[in-house]
């Protein structure tokens, strides 16, 4: 299976709790569309305590998987925006 891109984007956007508003990370996200998974080698600043736990209000808003053999987070629908 093909490996995501070693270097990956260069773009950064901020990742926030739909809940409380909270901003969780600063992710390297590559193309347009929603935001579906995060790589955990792409997260370049990461704002929560415990993994995929909101800090602020306790939400779990992911998953923590493997995706094509990379550590990932699955993120869980509409529980983040990103700007």
């Amino acid at each position: 299976m093909a490996k995501p891109n070693k270097k990956g984007p260069t773009k950064t956007v901020d990742i926030y709790c739909s809940k409380c508003r909270t901003q969780l990370f600063k992710y390297r996200k590559g193309g347009k569309g929603a935001l579906v998974k995060c790589f955990k080698e792409r997260i370049s600043k990461d704002f929560t305590t415990t993994p995929c736990t909101c800090p602020q209000c306790e939400v779990i808003f992911a998953r923590d998987t493997l995706i094509k053999g990379t550590p990932a987070f699955k993120i869980i629908g509409d529980k983040v925006f990103f700007k």
